[in-house]
Protein backbone atom coordinates (compact mmCIF):
# COMPACT_ATOMS: atom_id res chain seq x y z
CA UNK A 1 0.00 0.00 0.00
CA UNK A 2 2.98 2.75 0.83
CA UNK A 3 4.20 2.19 -2.61
CA UNK A 4 0.82 3.42 -4.37
CA UNK A 5 0.92 6.04 -1.94
CA UNK A 6 4.55 7.08 -3.10
CA UNK A 7 3.51 7.11 -6.59
CA UNK A 8 0.73 9.01 -6.85
CA UNK A 9 2.89 12.12 -6.92
CA UNK A 10 4.91 10.52 -9.54
CA UNK A 11 1.99 10.13 -11.87
CA UNK A 12 0.72 13.79 -11.38
CA UNK A 13 3.78 15.52 -11.61
CA UNK A 14 4.37 13.35 -15.25
CA UNK A 15 0.65 14.30 -16.33
CA UNK A 16 1.66 18.05 -15.73
CA UNK A 17 4.94 17.71 -17.83
CA UNK A 18 2.65 15.90 -20.54
CA UNK A 19 0.42 18.61 -20.97
CA UNK A 20 2.20 21.28 -20.75
CA UNK A 21 4.82 19.78 -23.18
CA UNK A 22 1.54 19.45 -25.60
CA UNK A 23 0.84 22.72 -25.02
CA UNK A 24 4.23 23.96 -26.34
CA UNK A 25 4.45 22.19 -29.16
CA UNK A 26 1.69 23.96 -30.55
CA UNK A 27 2.16 26.32 -33.38
CA UNK A 28 1.71 30.08 -32.73
CA UNK A 29 -0.50 32.48 -34.35
CA UNK A 30 -1.37 36.05 -33.74
CA UNK A 31 -4.35 37.62 -34.28
CA UNK A 32 -4.82 41.41 -33.91
CA UNK A 33 -8.30 43.61 -34.10
CA UNK A 34 -7.90 47.64 -33.93
CA UNK A 35 -7.54 49.97 -32.81
CA UNK A 36 -8.28 51.05 -36.69
CA UNK A 37 -10.91 48.77 -38.89
CA UNK A 38 -8.02 46.39 -39.53
CA UNK A 39 -8.12 42.70 -38.29
CA UNK A 40 -5.06 40.40 -38.77
CA UNK A 41 -4.45 36.75 -38.27
CA UNK A 42 -0.42 36.06 -39.05
CA UNK A 43 2.16 33.13 -38.33
CA UNK A 44 5.58 35.65 -37.45
CA UNK A 45 4.96 38.48 -39.73
CA UNK A 46 3.68 36.52 -42.60
CA UNK A 47 -0.82 36.44 -43.04
CA UNK A 48 -2.25 33.38 -42.55
CA UNK A 49 -3.60 32.06 -45.99
CA UNK A 50 -3.36 28.28 -45.58
CA UNK A 51 -2.67 25.80 -42.44
CA UNK A 52 -1.77 22.08 -41.87
CA UNK A 53 -4.72 20.17 -39.52
CA UNK A 54 -3.19 20.01 -35.99
CA UNK A 55 -2.85 22.06 -32.71
CA UNK A 56 -2.64 25.97 -32.79
CA UNK A 57 -2.06 28.72 -29.53
CA UNK A 58 -3.77 31.54 -31.05
CA UNK A 59 -3.12 34.94 -29.35
CA UNK A 60 -5.88 37.80 -29.94
CA UNK A 61 -4.70 41.40 -29.36
CA UNK A 62 -7.93 43.47 -29.33
CA UNK A 63 -7.20 47.01 -29.43
CA UNK A 64 -10.16 48.68 -29.90
CA UNK A 65 -13.96 48.29 -27.39
CA UNK A 66 -15.67 49.09 -30.81
CA UNK A 67 -14.39 45.48 -32.60
CA UNK A 68 -14.05 41.88 -31.55
CA UNK A 69 -11.83 39.16 -33.34
CA UNK A 70 -14.31 36.25 -33.88
CA UNK A 71 -13.06 32.94 -35.47
CA UNK A 72 -15.20 30.21 -36.58
CA UNK A 73 -14.61 26.92 -38.52
CA UNK A 74 -14.85 22.96 -38.65
CA UNK A 75 -15.23 22.71 -34.42
CA UNK A 76 -14.02 26.27 -33.75
CA UNK A 77 -16.15 28.99 -32.52
CA UNK A 78 -14.40 31.36 -30.48
CA UNK A 79 -14.58 35.32 -30.03
CA UNK A 80 -13.35 38.23 -27.97
CA UNK A 81 -15.73 40.71 -26.60
CA UNK A 82 -16.92 43.81 -28.15
CA UNK A 83 -16.34 46.22 -25.29
CA UNK A 84 -13.38 44.92 -24.12
CA UNK A 85 -9.71 45.44 -25.09
CA UNK A 86 -6.93 43.27 -24.30
CA UNK A 87 -4.99 39.86 -24.66
CA UNK A 88 -6.79 36.60 -25.46
CA UNK A 89 -5.23 32.71 -26.04
CA UNK A 90 -6.93 30.03 -27.53
CA UNK A 91 -5.75 26.51 -27.61
CA UNK A 92 -7.49 25.49 -30.75
CA UNK A 93 -7.46 22.18 -32.79
CA UNK A 94 -7.67 23.51 -36.58
CA UNK A 95 -9.19 20.31 -39.20
CA UNK A 96 -9.57 20.51 -42.78
CA UNK A 97 -11.62 23.37 -44.16
CA UNK A 98 -12.24 27.19 -44.23
CA UNK A 99 -11.96 29.49 -41.57
CA UNK A 100 -12.95 32.85 -41.16
CA UNK A 101 -12.45 35.72 -38.95
CA UNK A 102 -13.90 38.53 -38.56
CA UNK A 103 -15.12 41.95 -36.30
CA UNK A 104 -19.20 41.07 -35.99
CA UNK A 105 -19.69 44.98 -35.47
CA UNK A 106 -17.98 45.46 -38.99
CA UNK A 107 -18.06 42.40 -40.50
CA UNK A 108 -18.79 43.11 -44.17
CA UNK A 109 -14.93 45.36 -44.13
CA UNK A 110 -13.40 43.58 -41.36
CA UNK A 111 -12.95 40.17 -42.53
CA UNK A 112 -10.35 37.34 -43.50
CA UNK A 113 -10.16 33.69 -44.33
CA UNK A 114 -7.64 30.57 -44.55
CA UNK A 115 -7.89 26.83 -45.12
CA UNK A 116 -6.48 23.96 -43.49
CA UNK A 117 -5.41 21.09 -45.38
Amino acid sequence: MSRRLWALPLVAALAIVTSATVAQGATRLNGTVGPGFTITLKKGNTKVTTLSAGSYTIRISDRASSHNFHLTGPGVNKKTSVSATGTTTWNVRLRPGTYRYVCDPHASMMKGSFRVR
